[in-house]
């Protein structure tokens, strides 16, 4: 898996929201929604992609810190022996309402379909801009 650099996510073509939307817990838990929306508005631009997937899957499977500390590299390599998939295919983006922006660095942060900065990146002409994918088919 790569970081990518100097991009930016838009909302999926088929998410109709006018405003971002904070997602919320499911039965109590957190989602993946919740846990990345929590891992990156806590920390903006603090986490590469790699970062975030393996910071969220930590959270999700509930794995304690000192099983983290004791086997960090070993859960990394079990973790990224599968494919993984980018912002484009992360529910924020996809129904939640959330552009994300890679930096120069891989640093990923978020930003609102309604905020002044989401439309000023849509508008950079000089950034490769990709859409979220679609929740549905055509």
């Amino acid at each position: 898996m790569s970081n990518p650099v100097n991009q930016f996510i838009e909302i999926a073509p088929d998410c109709d929201l006018k405003a971002a939307v904070v997602p919320q817990t499911k039965n109590g838990k957190p989602t993946i929604a919740t846990i990345e929306y929590e891992l990156l508005s806590g920390k903006p631009y603090g986490y590469t992609l790699e970062e975030l997937k393996f910071a969220t899957h930590l959270k999700h499977k509930q794995i304690p810190p000192a099983e983290v500390k004791a086997r960090r590299p070993q859960l990394w390599a079990e973790y990224f022996a599968k494919p993984c998939a980018c912002m484009r295919a992360s529910p924020l983006t996809k129904q939640y309402g959330w552009g994300a922006h890679y930096d120069a660095q891989g640093g990923i942060a978020l930003y609102a379909v309604e905020s002044e900065e989401y439309r000023r990146f849509v508008k950079d002409k000089s950034m490769k801009k990709f859409f979220a994918m679609r929740s549905k088919r055509e």
